[in-house]
């Protein structure tokens, strides 16, 4: 089955295309990557989102507004996958959607929503699409997410030591060999958040680390973040943007007279120093990263220097490109959606059972799902990654 993955992260700045033929094989599930493009979304849809998502109260008008106008916009990414990387034959697309709100409560999930109604993707690609992934776990008690940790662990198996698999974006996740899987902490949220503050809406980020890289952590406002509350809870956890905003910040004094260098290196500190008490949690003998985090070398230089003895590399040495692991991953999810299979493990998400995840909206024609499988895959192989596998087993040895 050919199958376009869409995603956009909780940075929020593009949705994230990505093509890929899969079938089963036995126990395993072969992914032949087919490429990714990437589409910005509009000045105004980023300003009008960013306006929306926690501390931001919006109207209901402005919601369905929204829903729509992202639904748009990952109607038109889909079409452009389909022409540019599927020669127009693509069979099935599955969407993430945009995350503007995680409802957690003292540990739990009670509820996630993600805009992006699906309706537009069919309409616009006549192809059916599954999207909605996440309300189905927190529906089985499960926390909706790290929902690629699936996929990780179909991916990673037979590797090695003990690989973790770590996801740097607006937040950070990982998963653990046991299926150990949660958010770490703040990815780039607030440093894209500083960035934004300090030039006044001009930056989105930090591009390359600059700023950071000319400034120095400041040691009492890295204390008072490093105190959240969050960072001490168990796994299975989860965290977001409702969360981790700008109004979160200001609240820690990182807004208060320090030079925008200082406050993007404290920052940046601030990630590494978390994801790498994650990492060190898990037990891991090596990491590999994917994410846009990846492209800050400052912020990788940083959790290297914090994780002596543990390789860090990039899901690009596997086989995925590091930009596009998580469109692929829902590429993954929502094949195993239209087989029937599930795309959970509760050992990830808490939930009391795993889930066959997601919603379906026809495409032009009648509904026609391939025939039930037998039983879900138990490792992950694409294609050629077994030169990179055996090259990177040879490196680790």
């Amino acid at each position: 089955m050919l199958v376009i993955g869409l995603m956009s992260g909780t940075s929020y700045d593009a949705v994230d295309a990505a093509a890929a033929e899969l079938r089963l094989d036995g126990e395993a599930l072969v992914l032949e990557p087919r490429g990714m493009v990437s589409t910005p979304y509009d000045d105004d849809l980023r300003r009008a989102l960013a306006a929306a998502l926690p501390p931001g109260a919006v109207p209901l008008a402005e919601v369905c507004g929204l829903d729509t106008r992202i639904g748009q916009a990952f109607a038109a990414a889909a079409v452009r996958a389909d022409r540019e990387l599927c020669d127009g034959r693509a069979e099935l697309v599955a969407s993430h959607g945009q995350t503007v709100y995680h409802w957690v409560d003292a540990g739990r999930v009670h509820g996630t929503l993600q805009l992006g109604q699906p309706a537009w993707i069919a309409e616009a690609t006549g192809l059916p699409v599954v999207a909605d992934f996440r309300a189905r776990d927190v529906a089985g008690g499960g926390q909706g997410a790290p929902l690629v940790s699936l996929v990780d662990l179909l991916w990673l198996r037979g590797l090695p030591g003990r690989p973790v698999a770590l996801n740097i974006g607006g937040i950070a996740n990982l998963t653990a060999p046991d299926g150990t899987a949660f958010d770490s902490g703040p990815g780039c949220a607030l440093l894209d958040a500083a960035a934004r503050e300090f030039s006044g809406g001009r930056r989105a980020y930090d591009a390359d680390g600059a700023l950071a890289a000319r400034g120095a952590p400041y040691q009492p406002l890295l204390e008072r973040l490093l105190a959240e509350p969050y960072y001490a809870l168990r796994p299975p956890k989860t965290t977001g943007k409702e969360l981790f905003h700008p109004g979160y910040l200001r609240a820690a004094g990182g807004l208060d007279g320090l030079p925008a260098e200082d406050v993007l290196a404290t920052l940046t500190l601030l990630t590494a120093r978390t994801v790498a008490d994650a990492v060190r949690s898990a037990g891991a003998t090596e990491v590999v990263a994917s994410g846009g985090g990846t492209r800050n070398p400052v912020l990788m230089g940083m959790l290297r220097g914090l994780l002596p003895g543990i390789a860090v590399r990039t899901s690009d040495e596997l086989g995925l490109p590091a930009a596009a692991k998580e469109a692929y991953a829902f590429a993954v999810l929502g094949f195993l959606t239209a087989h029937g299979l599930p795309g959970t493990d509760p050992r990830s998400t808490g939930a009391r059972h795993p889930s066959v995840l997601g919603s379906l909206t026809p495409g032009r024609g009648p509904l026609r799902l391939p025939p039930p499988a037998a039983r879900g895959p138990v490792r992950l192989v694409v294609t050629g990654e077994e030169t990179a596998q055996a090259a990177h087993a040879a490196s680790s040895r």
